[in-house]
């Protein structure tokens, strides 16, 4: 067996073996982005696994990630919920980036919930919107590259809907009933760890972008290898600037305050969502 996959099944055996005897089976797998981690507190009857703990498993390292899968209900589903991703910037390669979704894959997860605090590119966002991702510009390293691992998927999967429109129609629906003003847009993802200068900006509006963050697409790219329907959300936690302010200065935990000032509404609608499909 392929030291990649041998891995992946190692660590969802370990996890099987904490659930099973509960009766857990998750069917929506849910990653919570920087400061967004209070989704987790919803999930009832919450089973907690650290990352430490799994085989071959790494620990995350980014600010307001603390490094859990929570097991549980929410919105009527068995849901699995990373309490912290990982990243590219973090120094891991792209199988341990997304290693925990070709787990949840496993596991039976049908769907996969991901979320992220995002620079607004666009200029008519603010601070504290909800973005719903309808496309994306993936400028992080490919996951899929090197050999395919043929038991999750093809070769070259296609990526025509990464982010499933059923999924998109229901959150405006619902969206609508909850009174949200919830904005739809294209995200670009970059490696980081550094912000974004003000030209990198205006090239990102240029080429389509509204948000940009340094996550979200890995996973996306590979639970759509797996044919996982994706359903993607960024919270806007600060806004383009320009060349000619002298006093602004992009703050990282001010970022993490934003998303976790978003969570609330973020989590109502992804617990809405999760009930109805």
């Amino acid at each position: 067996m392929d030291p990649r996959a041998e891995r992946i099944h190692e660590a969802a055996a370990y996890i099987e073996d904490v659930l099973s005897p509960r009766g857990l089976e998750p069917k929506v797998g849910i990653v919570l982005g920087s400061g967004l981690g209070r989704l987790s507190d919803e999930i009832e009857d919450p089973v907690v696994i650290p990352y430490k703990a799994i085989p071959g498993f790494p620990v995350s390292t980014a600010i307001g990630h603390k490094g859990n899968f929570i097991v549980g209900t929410l919105g009527g589903k068995t849901v699995i919920a990373m309490q912290g991703r990982l990243h590219y910037y973090e120094g891991y390669d792209m199988d341990t980036v997304t290693l925990p979704i070709r787990v949840m894959k496993v596991l039976g997860i049908e769907y996969l919930f991901v979320s992220n605090a995002a620079g607004g590119v666009n200029t008519s966002f603010s601070t504290g919107d909800l973005m719903i991702i309808t496309d994306h510009i993936n400028q992080i390293p490919n996951p899929l590259i090197g050999p395919n691992l043929d038991e999750f998927g093809p070769r070259f999967p296609d990526m025509t809907r990464p982010y499933e429109p059923r999924l998109i129609a229901l959150a405006e629906e619902i969206g609508k009933e909850m009174g949200l003003d919830l904005k739809k847009g294209v995200y670009f993802a970059c490696t980081g760890p550094t912000y974004e200068t003000p030209h990198e900006y205006k090239y990102m509006r240029i080429v389509g972008a509204d948000a940009v963050g340094m996550s979200t697409t890995p996973e996306v790219i590979v639970a759509r290898h797996s044919e996982i329907p994706v359903f993607g959300m960024s919270v806007i936690t600060d806004v383009a600037h320009e060349d000619d302010d002298p006093d602004y200065v992009t703050d990282g935990e001010e970022i993490v305050r934003q998303a976790d000032a978003a969570a609330v509404r973020m989590t109502a609608l992804f617990k809405e969502i999760i009930g109805r499909i």
